[in-house]
């Protein structure tokens, strides 16, 4: 019996870290676990906060899901750092925004 993927969801690496962590390190296969070691090593945020991360930076900010997903992912330290990920689009972004996106990211840093 083939499978067919029923829907596409876009997820955050510490949303991919959570699922993988549901099913068990023991139940993964070798690419899941390869999955799984990528998300704990570079999950930049708790799950929780990166599903709200997103939707503000959306809702907030006007961003597409895409470009929100990848700095959530990244979770950037400079203005330069998230002009790359608005870069592909064909508007210009304002310094003002981008410094609201930045003073919004820093308050949702992980604390290490």
């Amino acid at each position: 019996m083939s499978k067919r993927a029923l829907k596409e969801k876009i997820l955050t690496v510490p949303e991919v870290k959570e699922v993988l962590e549901a099913i068990g390190e023991e139940n993964l296969d070798q690419f899941q676990r390869r999955a799984y070691d990528y998300s704990s090593k570079f999950a930049k945020t708790q799950s929780s906060d990166a599903r709200q991360l997103l939707a503000d930076l959306v809702s907030k900010f006007e961003l597409e899901d895409e470009e929100a997903v990848q700095i959530v992912n990244c979770m950037p330290e400079s203005i330069a750092e998230i002009r790359v990920f608005l870069a592909g689009g064909r508007r210009i972004v304002k310094t003002e925004k981008l410094e609201g996106i930045l003073g919004f990211l820093d308050k949702h840093r992980k604390k290490e």
